[in-house]
């Protein structure tokens, strides 16, 4: 378990790191997208939860109304986690190549180099293609296992259990969402990211756990994704960069 309390905690420095006055700068761009994709996603939810409750209860019989009371906050639940793991993938794809150029500059930083050396506005136009083919990849990779997850909570006594492995699903996806950025601008590909996080699993449930708690808190999810780009490019220098080299 210590590895998954460390990877929460690289959560907790990135919240830290974006708030340092020399990278300011290249939060903002992240947080604006941020702002303005979990907007919309806390008001779809709003909008949308109760028929999504309504629609997954259905499936009981008359004679087990009762058991929505009990149902009721695991639906909640499924609801929540699947609005804002949904948006939070739509905000990582608008907000790829600015989230790679954070990545750059919070690596800088913790490695004692200079932030503004961290490349510009020209290798960010060069990033753009790259990063959003990236977010392709990984948006493929989520689909092809989201979708028989999907079925679980249609089943049922095993969709009590949905929204539990959802939650672990996600968290795991989230963890290869973020490091793309650093281990991406080291030009390391989709598979060997994944080969890396597998071999400390525990480590990446930690922070990407950390990650979906705070994207799954309105108002503080505006702050989530630059935030996890930081935790993850500080987890990346500390625990994976070695193995590169």
């Amino acid at each position: 378990m210590k590895d998954a309390i460390l990877g929460f905690g690289y959560l907790r420095e990135g919240l830290h790191l974006i708030r340092l006055p020399g990278l300011r700068r290249y939060v903002a761009v992240p947080l604006l997208v941020s702002t303005l994709v979990f907007s919309a996603a806390i008001y779809f939810g709003i909008h949308w939860l109760g028929i999504l409750l309504d629609w997954l209860l259905g499936y009981l019989p008359g004679w087990l109304d009762w058991l929505r009371y009990l149902l009721w906050p695991l639906f909640a639940l499924t609801g929540v986690l699947v609005v804002f793991y949904t948006f939070s993938i739509i905000t990582n794809l608008i907000a790829a190549p600015f989230n790679g150029l954070l990545a750059e500059a919070i690596e800088r930083h913790l490695m004692g180099q200079p932030v503004d050396e961290a490349g510009g506005w020209r290798a960010l136009l060069n990033d753009v293609i790259p990063s959003i083919l990236s977010e392709l990849r990984k948006l493929l990779y989520f689909v092809l296992r989201a979708a028989p997850l999907a079925v679980l909570f249609l089943v049922p006594g095993v969709n009590l259990a949905a929204p539990f492995i959802w939650a672990l699903f996600s968290a795991w996806m989230l963890s290869i969402e973020y490091a793309d950025y650093p281990m991406g601008n080291h030009q390391l590909h989709f598979t060997a990211q994944r080969k890396q996080l597998r071999s400390r699993r525990l480590l990446a449930y930690g922070f990407g756990g950390g990650s979906l708690l705070l994207t799954m808190i309105p108002v503080v999810n505006f702050i989530a994704m630059p935030a996890s780009v930081a935790g993850a490019t500080a987890m990346w220098v500390r625990e994976f960069r070695e193995m590169q080299d």
